[in-house]
């Protein structure tokens, strides 16, 4: 079971790194556009939409390498049980607000898809397609997230409890 969510986790990551390079497609397209004198309509809303879907994408991936921005003034002044009670709740919160993030991400694709919602620009983008990276990233953050939780019950290291040192 970890191989396997590692290697989403991992593919989740890459995914986020694609939409980075179709950001860096659609700049260099809009700027070639407007040197070489041609049209190249919907670029700045598909650079928008790989921007969205790689910060989406890339949310499990650096939670489970600890490079969440953390709290940790709290959680470094406990000690023992109380502080293990304390990651278990922030834990169990986080996996619970994911939770309904990643529902309401993927409702928000389904309900684009049955209304057939498409972009205002001049392309007319059904939404649901630059909104699927969007619910995919919340749902496998989700999972991130509980992956983290069970890690802590079970008394195992986690990923995202690294220390952060403020040298």
């Amino acid at each position: 079971m970890r191989k396997l969510l590692d290697t989403l986790y991992a593919a989740s990551l890459w995914l986020a790194g694609l939409c980075m390079i179709g950001i860096l497609a659609m700049v260099l397209t809009t700027i070639a556009s407007r040197l070489l004198n041609f049209a190249a309509p919907g670029t700045d809303a598909y650079a928008g939409y790989a921007m969205a879907g790689a910060g989406f994408l890339a949310l499990a991936g650096t939670l489970k390498k600890g490079e969440h921005i953390r709290v940790t003034l709290l959680l470094g002044a406990l000690k023992g049980r109380v502080r293990r009670a304390v990651e278990i709740a922030a834990l169990a919160i986080a996996s619970v607000l994911s939770g309904f993030l990643a529902f309401y991400a993927c409702r928000l694709v389904w309900q684009s898809y049955m209304f057939n919602d498409v972009s205002t620009g001049s392309d007319a983008t059904p939404l649901w397609i630059p909104q699927t990276m969007m619910a995919l990233g919340t749902v496998v953050f989700c999972i991130a997230f509980i992956d983290e939780l069970v890690m802590s019950i079970w008394g195992g290291a986690q990923c995202s409890a690294k220390e952060v040192s403020h040298e």
